[in-house]
């Protein structure tokens, strides 16, 4: 039976309470619209985290208040406010959203808290806007689709390209990074059209798409995905679709059907990576929630392990916030659900990115691993200084210069 978590929740370890008191953990998550599947299973993954470790990290007790923004970037700041003025929290782990991520990162300068983004994929919050109370724990939008594009030009062959992405801040900036190297390796990106998030039906984007193209772009958040290539297969169409970690998400998997299959997606995580830390973890997921673990839940879930990580560098005094966040930025796993990860200078994951095609194994859709990208930074092969002297991605940069 599926049990999300309430407002606050807390699990009593099962060896008797020390002196000292909880660390506090605000967890920054969304319940409903768009994005309230991935919000679940943030928390589903945070909360295996805890359970696993008999509610006890660095042999302090953890306390863990939740705030739904309902992913408003105004009620994410009220949240914030909420969970370290009122609730005394020690860290802070989310948002869900880029947009949410940057509509805090004032507030946590000004008060100094240290905070693991997981999932929030915001290019900039670890780039030229980067963030001294910040480490993320999950990757950068354009991470995963610096791959992609090399990898449609040079290993699909693929000439032309037309996109689709969700119109927001995480849409842009993925389906940025991989027009930037597909076109880099020969392709050219024809046509793109921005849906707004919430749009209900992609009928009218449908019919606009170009069908002199080798494939379609399909740059969406979970749910909007699974309900894109489903319209999209509804109207006859048959053009290889690609896309980003989130537009094909396990999450989801269990409401989709055949009309998934062959799709390509790149992403730091898939659900049947062959380690076992991952399988322990899928297990859990299964076994707690009945679903298959995708990139929020394993972001909820690898934003444990960076406290984890963090507080134990401290011996448990998280206290000292300086020292912790100086421990979390000099984080190294040499091992992971996800494989090896290392933080760059700015704070965010340097790992492993893999190209997925959705396959049926044993009866089940799966995130197949048709091939991994070891040690993929933010800046994919560019130089660090050069790639942040120019503007952040966007719907107009790099410029689309081969729009028919």
């Amino acid at each position: 039976m599926r049990v999300l978590l309430s407002l606050v929740f807390i699990i009593v370890a099962a060896v008797p309470a020390l002196a000292q008191e909880p660390i506090r953990v605000g967890l920054l998550t969304i319940r409903s619209g768009a994005v309230a599947s991935c919000g679940r299973q943030m928390e589903e993954g945070f909360q295996i985290f805890v359970k696993e470790r008999n509610g006890m990290v660095a042999g302090r007790k953890l306390e863990v208040f939740v705030g739904d923004s309902a992913g408003q970037p105004a009620q994410t700041r009220t949240k914030a406010q909420e969970h370290v003025e009122r609730n005394k929290v020690h860290v802070i782990v989310g948002p869900i959203a880029a947009f949410e991520a940057i509509a805090i990162s004032d507030y946590i300068r000004q008060v100094e808290m240290p905070t693991i983004i997981s999932p929030a994929s915001a290019d900039d919050i670890t780039q030229r806007k980067a963030n001294l109370w910040f480490v993320r724990a999950s990757m950068s939008a354009s991470q995963p689709t610096h791959p992609l594009g090399e990898y449609a030009a040079k290993k699909l062959g693929y000439k032309r390209v037309a996109t689709i992405s969700d119109d927001f801040a995480y849409g842009h900036e993925h389906t940025a990074g991989f027009q930037r190297t597909f076109e880099e390796n020969g392709g050219k990106i024809v046509q793109k059209l921005w849906p707004p998030l919430n749009v209900a039906d992609y009928g009218s984007y449908i019919t606009q798409l170009k069908t002199n193209v080798d494939a379609i772009y399909a740059g969406f958040g979970p749910q909007n995905g699974m309900r894109f290539i489903k319209q999209y297969r509804e109207y006859g169409l048959k053009l290889p679709i690609l896309g980003t970690v989130t537009t094909i998400d396990e999450g989801q998997m269990k409401a989709m059907g055949d009309e998934v299959l062959g799709t390509i997606t790149a992403g730091s995580y898939s659900s049947v990576l062959d380690n076992p830390l991952n399988k322990k973890f899928v297990a859990a997921m299964q076994a707690e929630f009945k679903d298959e673990p995708g990139f929020c839940a394993i972001s909820g879930y690898m934003g444990g392990v960076f406290l984890e990580a963090g507080a134990k560098a401290v011996n448990g005094k998280i206290e000292d916030k300086a020292a912790f966040m100086k421990a979390l930025q000099g984080l190294r796993l040499a091992d992971s659900p996800i494989g090896p990860v290392k933080l760059d200078a700015y704070g965010n994951p340097i790992t492993n990115i893999y190209i997925r095609r959705v396959e049926r194994r044993d009866g089940r859709l799966v995130n197949a691993i048709i091939e991994t990208y070891p040690d993929v930074s933010q800046f994919w092969k560019y130089d660090p200084k050069t790639f942040l002297a120019a503007p952040v991605y966007s719907r107009d940069y790099p410029p689309a210069k081969n729009i028919e």
